[in-house]
């Protein structure tokens, strides 16, 4: 069992170290869930089999001392072992092999549970999302909101509450599903959205928007202009750059491609059923629902509530809309 024991750990760290270099593609979802099931496959042996042998092991000790001192009694001498206590700690105590998936059990147990059903942790990647997520913010994505999910397949287990306009929403990017992308709801299903001459309108109504002062971007050095933007009963700030066309530029082939209408002043889309529109907040930079298609719902992850941290500044420490 040792050398099988560090052959598995071994595959692990191997698999962990191909994908921080980026030789294999990594799916974290996967790694955790193969970890649990190897690791309660140890705890239950463990439980079942290995430690009632050391048990017996160590009351086996402790009989042949005793029948020695009883011998030894009898014989009229006085002996002790003082030894005995830590030898017997000695067997009672996990081999490593143990101690490095038995052990970890129930951590990894209940790491699994909550980032599955519960809440799951992201780090903000890009600038895709400025004013209202900055890069380097780590969030929380609530995951059981629009419906508990089984981890890896993704299937549903749960109807929860469906996605809303304004939303902020982590799912799998639909073009390569094993990367998670964050964006904001735009259009829900039978939704007509069009963002021309860089104007979002939903259903043929322009949505509420109100100029603020202008944004100025620590990492472009840049000003750029900053709005206020009312999807549903949520407010939140967006950009634009006035440097930047109105129309999109390398739109991609995606499924219900023929529902959108592209033009210079930029795109009018139809939400199919089952399927979002996505779009983020720095509207001139973001690779968003405008070029790669809608989001199924296969594809959601959860939405996204919370600031935990941010090591650059503390004070973005709070809840988001």
């Amino acid at each position: 069992m040792p050398f099988l024991t560090a052959a598995v750990l071994a595959a692990f760290v191997g698999y962990a170290g191909a994908w921080y270099f980026e030789l294999v593609e990594g799916n974290f979802a996967l790694l955790l869930f193969l970890a649990t099931i190897v690791t309660g496959v140890y705890w239950v042996a463990e439980r079942l089999y290995y430690l009632p042998k050391r048990r017996r092991a160590a009351e086996e000790l402790e009989a042949n001392a005793a029948e020695r001192r009883a011998s030894l009694d009898a014989r009229g001498i006085v002996a002790d072992d003082p030894q005995l206590a830590e030898t017997r700690q000695r067997v009672l105590a996990q081999p490593w092999w143990l101690d490095w998936t038995a052990g970890l059990f129930p951590v990894i147990l209940a790491v699994f549970v909550l980032r599955s059903f519960l809440f799951e942790p992201f780090k903000i990647p890009s600038g895709s999302m400025i004013p209202t997520l900055l890069v380097g913010d780590l969030i929380l994505v609530n995951k059981f909101t629009y419906g508990l999910r089984l981890p890896v397949l993704n299937t549903k287990l749960t109807e929860g509450t469906a996605p809303k306009r304004g939303d902020v929403m982590v799912f799998r990017y639909p073009p390569k599903p094993s990367l998670d992308y964050i964006k904001r709801v735009v259009g829900v299903p039978g939704d007509e959205v069009a963002y021309l001459n860089k104007k979002l309108t939903i259903n043929g109504q322009p949505v509420e928007s109100t100029r603020l002062p202008d944004y100025f971007d620590r990492d472009a050095m840049r000003y750029f202009k900053q709005f206020e933007e009312k999807l549903g009963d949520k407010s939140h700030r967006l950009l634009n750059d006035d440097e930047r066309p109105a129309f999109i530029p390398g739109v991609e082939e995606f499924p219900f491609k023929q529902n959108c209408r592209y033009s210079v002043e930029g795109v009018a889309c139809k939400v199919p059923e089952g399927h979002y529109f996505m779009m983020g907040d720095n509207r001139d930079n973001s690779l968003d629902s405008r070029y790669w298609g809608f989001v199924p719902d296969k594809n959601i992850v959860g939405k996204a509530f919370l600031i935990w941290m941010n090591f650059g500044d503390f004070k973005r420490i709070g809840s988001f809309e």
